[in-house]
C-alpha cells in the first residue's frame, strides 16, 4: 500500500559548494523540529510517531512519511514556513513498478479533478528505470487523457501530476505547497529586531528569519502611560513568526517613562528622534546581552518623518553595530501584501496604543542635522536611561532550537 508523505524541496542552500552539507543537515534538523512543534501545539495529546515520521534525506530532497492522513494538508503547510523550503509536494510513495506507478498517478489525477487541463512532469534519478523521463510523461499522459476528457496543456495547465523516481522508490504527487525559500535557521547569526505592534517591523523581521537569521524581537511599549494592548498584539506576532523555527524571544520594555522624561527635556521637533535613538541605544546593549551581530528596523525611506534620509542618518549614529533595514525600498502597498501572506496584516491593524503614539509633538523635525541632534541629546541622561529599560525589560520565549537554552542570558 502506498504511503502518504511530504516531499521537500529546496534551491539556495544547494549552492553552497563546499559548505552544502552543513547547510543541509541543519535545514533537515529544522525540518524535524517542524514537525515537534506542529505535533505540540496541533495534537500534544498523542506522540509524535503516531502522526509523522521523522525527515529522511534522499537525492537533493528530503521526505516525511505523514501516518495520521487527515493532517497530510497541516503539516505540508508547517513544513512550508521553514527558512530554506522551497516547496512541500503532498505524494504518495510507491515502488518502480511502472503498475503501481500508473496506479498511483491515476489516484491523484482523480484527486484534482475537476481541472480544465492537465500535464504530466516525470523525472527519474537512477537511469536504469525502464523509461526515460519524458517516455514517462508521455506514457501517463496518455493514460490520464484516456480514463478521463480533460485536455492536455504544456504551458499553464490546471493540474500537474508530478512523478519523480530516486533510489528504489517513486513520489507521485498532483498538490504543492509553496515554500518560503531563503536560508535555515542558525545559519546567519542572531540579530535584535525592533518590533512593534504595527505592520512594518513584522515584515522586516520574518524577512530577515527568512535569510536564516535568530531573531530577537524587542518591543518598546507605552506603560505605564498606556495599557499593555500592544504587548499582547505583539505577542500573538510572535506566535505567527515562531512558525519559522527562527524567532527565539520577544524582549517588552516598558518605554513610558523614559518618553516622559525626553518629552520635558528635549526641544519638540527632535523627541521622536531622541525617542528612536533611545531604542537604538538600548537595542545595542541587549544585542550585546545576545551575542546579535546586528540589529534590524521596519523603517522605510520616506515612510514617515523619522524615516528621512537626513534623520536616519542622525538617529543611526548611535548604533556601536549595523542596522539592517530590509524594506528600506519597499512601498507601504507592497509591505501589506508581504504582511497579509504572512498572517501579521489582520493582527497589524488592531487599535493599540503604544511607545509610538505618546507625547508626539504638533510638528516632527524632517531635516535633522548633526548639531541640533547632539544638543538635544546632551540633555538626557542615557546611561541611566538604558539601564532602567534593560533592568525592568521582561521576555517571552519561543521554541527555536537554533536558540540553546544554556546561551540565554
Amino acid at each position: 500500500m502506498a504511503e502518504r508523505v511530504c516531499f521537500i524541496s529546496y534551491h539556495e542552500l544547494g549552492l553552497k559548494g563546499k559548505n552544502r552539507a552543513t547547510f543541509e543537515r541543519r535545514f533537515q534538523l529544522n525540518l524535524d523540529e517542524a514537525l515537534d512543534l506542529y505535533v505540540r501545539r496541533q495534537v500534544p495529546e498523542v506522540r509524535r510517531a503516531a502522526v509523522v515520521g521523522h525527515v529522511r534525506h534522499i537525492t537533493g530532497r528530503y521526505v516525511v512519511e505523514v501516518r495520521d492522513a487527515s493532517r497530510w494538508e497541516e503539516i505540508s503547510g508547517a513544513l512550508a514556513k521553514v527558512p530554506g523550503c522551497t516547496s512541500v509536494t503532498l505524494a504518495y510513495q510507491g515502488g518502480r513498478d511502472l503498475g503501481e506507478i500508473e496506479a498511483l498517478a491515476l489516484r491523484c489525477f482523480e484527486e484534482g479533478l475537476p481541472a480544465a487541463s492537465f500535464r504530466v512532469r516525470a523525472k527519474r534519478s537512477n537511469t536504469d528505470f525502464e523509461m526515460t523521463s519524458m517516455e514517462l510523461a508521455a506514457h501517463l499522459g496518455e493514460l490520464l487523457g484516456a480514463s478521463y476528457p480533460v485536455p492536455v496543456k504544456m504551458k499553464g495547465a490546471d493540474l500537474e501530476v508530478q512523478v519523480t523516481i530516486v533510489g528504489g522508490q517513486s513520489y507521485v504527487s498532483a498538490r504543492r505547497v509553496e515554500g518560503i525559500g531563503g536560508l535555515p535557521t542558525g545559519s546567519s547569526g542572531r540579530i535584535v529586531s525592533l518590533l512593534s505592534s504595527g505592520i512594518d517591523s513584522p515584515v522586516a523581521t520574518w524577512r530577515m528569519l527568512r535569510r536564516g537569521a535568530v531573531g530577537i524581537g524587542l518591543h518598546f511599549s507605552g506603560r505605564p502611560a498606556t495599557s499593555d494592548a500592544s504587548e499582547r498584539l505583539v505577542a500573538e506576532i510572535g506566535e505567527v513568526l515562531s512558525a519559522t523555527g527562527g524567532l527565539a524571544r520577544i524582549w517588552i520594555v516598558p518605554f513610558g517613562e523614559i518618553q516622559r522624561d525626553i518629552a520635558g527635556r528635549v526641544y519638540a521637533p527632535l523627541r521622536i528622534l531622541c525617542y528612536r535613538r533611545m531604542m537604538l541605544k538600548v537595542a545595542c546593549a541587549l544585542a550585546e546581552r545576545e551575542g546579535a551581530l546586528a540589529l534590524v528596523t521596519g523603517e522605510s525611506l520616506g515612510q514617515v518623518a523619522s524615516q528621512t534620509l537626513e534623520n536616519i542618518t542622525v538617529t543611526s549614529e548611535v548604533a556601536d553595530r549595523p542596522i539592517l533595514r530590509p524594506l528600506i525600498g519597499s512601498d507601504k502597498q507592497e509591505i501589506i501584501a508581504e504582511a497579509r501572506k504572512i498572517g501579521t496584516y489582520e493582527l497589524s491593524i488592531q487599535d493599540a496604543s503604544d511607545c509610538c503614539t505618546l507625547f508626539m509633538p504638533p510638528q516632527a523635525e524632517t531635516h535633522a542635522t548633526f548639531e541640533a541632534m547632539e544638543q538635544a541629546w546632551s540633555q538626557l541622561d542615557v546611561e541611566a536611561a538604558v539601564a532602567t529599560c534593560l533592568n525592568t525589560a521582561a521576555c517571552i520565549d519561543f521554541p527555536c532550537r537554533n536558540y540553546p537554552r544554556k546561551d540565554r542570558p
